[in-house]
């Protein structure tokens, strides 16, 4: 009997530590769900064939023309700046060598996207023209541990009119914006990050798999890839703590069906014919 009650004990004490570590912010699940059923553009509403880069203008003026939300990525120039831009280097969209983070904004705005004439954008460029008239789920780039990209993004979302939130696969970048901008809803990217080789460590992709360091990011939402669904703290999230839930990226009418009838917000592609 003693041992099973210590047994029991033991097993109440980890589940009470998971569910504490899984925690999300409840307190602003009504402000979230005020993007229910959100439809958003995957690095805006894009299209190679139709030579529209992801993360360019054209793509971002195309979103807008059709209403849809616009998914984008931030990454931190060697000046400052804040460079609408998905990928850690620059070789797939512009053919040239080295990080994002290697070179000035005005370096940056040198290169052309896909072979087009669109270049990157700064940020403040899209908050400008978008103006509020869709919403925007800004995604954090933080290859590293510099977490610059947090404070000068709310140097440029604080006083933006329009509906946002942002969200980042970093925790810390999550623990920035709940310690210094509370106000700004923040979202929990994750997917099945432990299934291929990083350059992270290993213990770590799978905290962010499993949401284990929610207890320092306290995220709004959840941004799960949904290839990878389900997963049991994504569930634990959604079902006992009523945590709002994107999933990404979905490029087929079945996935977008699913995404519309499981979850609260989708973030899409249209490509080819489909566009």
């Amino acid at each position: 009997m003693l041992v099973s009650g210590c047994f029991i004990l033991a097993a109440a004490a980890l589940a009470g530590l998971y569910l504490y570590a899984v925690y999300p912010r409840t307190t602003r699940i009504l402000d979230v769900m005020q993007y229910n059923h959100g439809m958003f553009a995957h690095r805006g509403y894009h299209n190679k064939e139709k030579f529209i880069p992801e993360n360019s203008m054209a793509a971002f003026r195309a979103a807008v023309a059709r209403g849809y939300g616009i998914e984008l990525d931030v990454h931190i120039t060697k000046d400052g700046k804040l460079a609408v831009f998905h990928d850690d280097t620059l070789e797939r969209m512009c053919k040239e060598p080295g990080d994002v983070e290697a070179y000035t904004m005005a370096e940056l705005k040198g290169f052309h996207l896909l072979n087009t004439t669109e270049r990157i954008p700064e940020l403040g460029e899209v908050l400008s023209y978008v103006d509020g008239r869709v919403p925007l789920l800004i995604e954090l780039k933080i290859p590293g541990r510099d977490i610059a990209v947090c404070e000068i993004s709310y140097k440029m979302l604080k006083d933006y009119r329009g509906r946002f939130m942002v969200q980042s696969f970093n925790t810390m970048g999550l623990y920035w914006y709940r310690k210094h901008a509370p106000s700004i809803l923040r979202g929990q990217l994750s997917s099945n990050l432990t299934k291929g080789k990083e350059k992270e460590p290993y213990l770590l992709r799978f905290l962010i798999r499993f949401l284990l360091l929610n207890l320092l990011g306290r995220p709004d939402f959840i941004s799960y890839k949904l290839k990878d669904l389900p997963n049991f703290s994504v569930s634990v999230c959604r079902r006992l703590f009523g945590v709002p839930t994107a999933v990404w990226t979905l490029r087929t009418e079945e996935a977008l069906r699913q995404g519309r009838e499981e979850y609260n917000m989708c973030i899409f592609e249209r490509a080819g014919a489909d566009y």
